[in-house]
């Protein structure tokens, strides 16, 4: 049996954040008012953690930036998913959804 990295927990951000741009590139704070409505405001992320996880996604290859206009009519980065982002995004969704499943096992009983 395949136990769940270490890093998932700390990885949650990076599959929200790849999720976020599956459909269209997003800039910043776009990414986060679509996670925290995604989520019925469950999900908040702050700049202090977004930004990191971008550049580090970014660094992985997974999303690509580019720069453009917001529809505030500001300049802004867009990150749009690449190729390899799409794997990671399904790879990533699989690892979260068997985690999930078994904490939500240990949490809420067998029969759950």
């Amino acid at each position: 049996m395949s136990r769940p990295s270490n890093e998932l927990l700390h990885g949650t951000l990076d599959v929200l954040i790849l999720k976020a741009v599956v459909d269209a590139p997003r800039h910043g704070y776009d990414i986060v008012r679509h996670i925290s409505a995604t989520t019925g405001g469950t999900v908040a992320v702050e700049d202090g953690s977004l930004y990191p996880a971008l550049y580090r996604l970014e660094r992985k290859g997974h999303i690509k930036g580019a720069w453009g206009i917001s529809e505030a009519g500001r300049r802004a980065r867009f990150y749009a998913l690449t190729p390899a982002g799409r794997k990671a995004l399904v790879t990533q969704t699989d690892a979260w959804a068997k985690f999930a499943a078994g904490v939500s096992k240990l949490l809420l009983g067998e029969s759950q």
